[in-house]
């Protein structure tokens, strides 16, 4: 299915650009999310008209995104979480936790769904975790899981 996209995104194309995806994807998510629009001949005019637009919120977007990026890159985070005594955890840290801890300490909203883990965190210790703030702008973030107590 074509469709072009209203918004800069990692790994799929650039504002303006008609690009083929799958249904699924693009009625789901694109489309869903405003970030891309059904390719038809009208659509492609209209996107043509209003690029430079698009590309203004884009910019706008970023230095948002910078703003958070100087807020929060390379900051550290603590979590508590119940744990065993051979320091493995009682489920898992979730993005939904670490966004309402980011919130918490920092009253930034960051969604659960830019929050990129390299693992599941399961168990005590530090982690590095990505969070994707614009389609060119990342920032890492340390958390520590410590114990908030043991279980035997």
């Amino acid at each position: 299915m074509k469709v072009i996209l209203l918004e800069n995104l990692r790994k799929i194309g650039s504002i303006g650009d008609v690009i083929n995806v799958k249904r699924g994807f693009a009625r789901n998510y694109l489309i869903a999310n405003k970030k891309a629009l059904y390719a038809s001949k009208e659509n492609i005019q209209e996107v043509e008209k209003i690029k430079t637009q698009l590309g203004k919120k884009d910019q706008e977007k970023m230095k948002e995104a910078k703003k958070i990026l100087e807020k929060i890159n390379k900051k550290k985070f603590v979590i508590k979480k119940l744990s065993t005594e051979n320091k493995e955890l009682y489920g898992s840290v979730k993005p939904t936790e670490i966004s309402k801890i980011i919130f918490e300490k920092e009253k930034l909203e960051i969604k659960p769904s830019m929050i990129q883990l390299t693992k599941e965190i399961k168990s005590l210790g530090n982690f590095k975790v990505k969070i994707d703030l614009h389609s060119e702008i990342q920032a890492v973030i340390d958390i520590e899981v410590i114990a908030e107590e043991t279980v035997q």
